[in-house]
């Protein structure tokens, strides 16, 4: 019975070695048609020296990944990879040609050439960059739409600057949101992504780019199994924007949406559960001039159903220089409201101009900041309030909590108290202790928040 066992054993391994080596030769070539199309990513950048002696604002060398996605060179990785860079270089792999005459395991490095920053998009964590070269492989774009929960996924990149590096895993979920009601959603995988993984690209099993790595979720720091990719649809569109017109055009009307709940309707007293409520909106607006107000209840926006804020955000900022139709329920009163949809003005990217030494160094928020003076004033077309701060750049690394805070905020009050300048938030900040929480009342795109930070 034993050597009965034992042949059906042996008989069954021969069968199935024939299929795990053409599924190994099939991740092979994958890998091979891929890499030469990822780079690594050198950055000199603009940050805050850590020894308190140092009075100046130092260069920092950072690395990061990057994806080639056209033959002539154009290649998309993460804003934060190149967040106040000064210069930017990326090494390129050696050619699958070049690889071929080498005979030896350890492969010598590619060759590291300067690029330009096409433009960024600060949303999305998306920045486009060009170099001055023709006849390089990309990775082709493909439908992240079409992926599904248990998809196999590769991922490539260069963690902790080790260039040319791939993991395997499969897509944990389609869409997933950071935080409520946020307009970005992301891919989740378990394909191991570590720090400089950043900008490299998720590929499906056919080799096509299906999204771009982000960030990860880890208490140890590295990777636990919880890495999260920027879909490629959004991805796409994002670039091909900033081809086109250097950055993305994004429409507004003046409000600040918040999608319904079964407890937010209870509490109050709404007729329904569903749907989107308009909890601001900004004098002198679209949305104003067309009549909407604070507590209207947005039911559809072009004849489609409104389900949630981010895709009532996501539809209207696609709608930009065009007029949108509303159908709004306020209170037993249904009506159909147009609204002009303009163009949300450009980041203030010139802040940084006015950020001279380290006394622009917020060190307990991670921020660089500059007052609300007559200087910077001009960068906005309007504001609520003309007192306070100005954040002109982000230094801390990147975490989902570092990412609340964006350039161009402007901080008013720090809890309950009214911020004058640099010096009154800097006074403000001593008195609480390390890990503690505190409400930032900030303005971003003329609309009124409260942001919850910690004190680091």
């Amino acid at each position: 019975m034993k050597q009965i066992l034992t042949i059906v054993l042996f008989a069954l391994l021969a069968r199935a070695q024939a299929p795990l080596g053409e599924l190994s030769s099939q991740f092979q070539s994958l890998v091979q048609r891929t890499s030469p199309a990822v780079v690594q990513i050198v950055v000199r950048a603009y940050a805050a020296d850590g020894d308190n002696s140092t009075p100046l604002i130092r260069t920092a060398k950072g690395n990061g990944s990057g994806t080639i996605v056209s033959a002539d060179g154009f290649i998309i990785t993460n804003a934060h990879v190149v967040a106040n860079a000064r210069r930017i270089q990326v090494l390129l792999p050696i050619t699958t040609e070049e690889a071929q005459t080498r005979r030896s395991i350890l492969k010598t490095n590619g060759k590291l050439v300067d690029a330009t920053l096409v433009g960024q998009d600060r949303e999305t964590d998306i920045a486009v960059l060009k170099l001055d070269q023709t006849s390089l492989s990309f990775v082709p774009f493909g439908d992240s739409e079409s992926l599904q929960q248990g998809h196999l996924v590769f991922a490539f990149g260069s963690p902790l600057a080790l260039d040319n590096s791939v993991t395997m895993g499969i897509v944990s979920s389609v869409a997933r949101q950071v935080r409520p009601d946020d307009p970005m959603i992301y891919i989740q995988t378990d394909a191991a992504i570590n720090p400089g993984n950043s900008g490299g690209p998720l590929v499906n099993s056919s080799g096509q780019l299906v999204g771009i790595n982000t960030f990860i979720l880890s208490q140890s720091g590295g990777s636990e199994g919880i890495g999260f990719a920027a879909p490629a649809n959004i991805v796409k569109a994002v670039y091909q924007q900033i081809r086109e017109h250097g950055r993305v055009r994004r429409g507004q009307i003046g409000v600040l949406a918040q999608t319904i709940t079964p407890l937010l309707a209870r509490a109050l007293e709404l007729k329904r559960e569903s749907g989107v409520i308009i909890e601001d909106v900004t004098p002198g607006g679209p949305a104003a001039a067309a009549g909407l107000k604070i507590g209207d209840i947005v039911l559809s926006l072009g004849n489609k159903p409104v389900e949630n804020a981010r895709q009532f955000g996501v539809n209207v900022y696609q709608n930009a220089m065009k007029t949108i139709e509303l159908e709004v329920l306020r209170g037993t009163d249904l009506r159909k409201v147009p609204v002009a949809v303009l163009e949300r003005p450009r980041d203030p990217d010139r802040l940084l101009a006015h950020v001279t030494n380290d006394s622009h160094r917020i060190r307990k928020l991670g921020i660089l900041a500059v007052d609300l003076d007559d200087k910077v004033i001009p960068l906005y077309q309007s504001l609520r309030d003309y007192t306070g701060v100005v954040i002109a750049g982000i230094t801390a690394d990147l975490a989902i909590e570092s990412n609340r805070l964006q350039p161009g905020d402007i901080i008013h009050r720090i809890n309950q108290q009214t911020l004058l300048n640099l010096d009154a938030l800097r006074t403000a900040l001593e008195t609480f202790k390390h890990g503690e929480a505190v409400a930032l009342h900030i303005e971003r795109m003329g609309q009124l928040q409260y942001v919850l930070v910690e004190i680091d």
